[in-house]
């Protein structure tokens, strides 16, 4: 059975490992280690997953902890995927007790993600509401800026 401790806050010790876990994926592996840094400390919660000292899960939430919070990075090493790293996180996430009273806690999935994460209530049912984006990275789609 794999064991892991998950953490809600940032801590230096874990950017190493951090950064190895975004430099796996398409949209977080040209982000520089400087500015994650700095996106680490700015954000109100980071969920780190480890084991056995080795960082196996990332995910970050920015909020004001009243009317939102955003889910951001989630990530799971690849060496651990389905052992349910992810699925902690998520746990985590959502049974925060600073994140009990948010009125609405909110993600950007790929499509093939969406039943993981309605396993925790998550859904594309979202109203009238349609993401927009202005973005300097090419890599997120959307209209660029210049």
């Amino acid at each position: 059975m794999s064991t892991w401790t998950i953490t809600d806050s940032y801590d230096e010790t874990i950017l190493s490992g951090t950064l190895k876990l975004l430099a796996q994926e398409w949209w977080t592996k040209h982000r520089n280690p400087r500015d994650v840094e700095a996106s680490l400390r700015a954000s109100q919660l980071v969920f780190t997953a480890t084991s056995d000292g080795e960082v196996v899960g990332t995910a970050r939430v920015l909020t004001d902890f009243t009317y939102l919070a955003t889910v951001l990075d989630v990530i799971s090493s690849e060496a651990r995927r389905g052992e349910g790293v992810g699925a902690a996180m998520m746990g985590a996430i959502t049974s925060h007790p600073r994140l009990q009273d948010v009125d609405s806690i909110e993600l950007i999935c790929q499509p093939e993600l969406q039943a993981f994460y309605s396993r925790w209530g998550f859904t594309g049912d979202v109203g009238r509401s349609r993401l927009m984006r202005r973005t300097s990275n090419p890599a997120l789609g959307g209209a660029a800026i210049s």
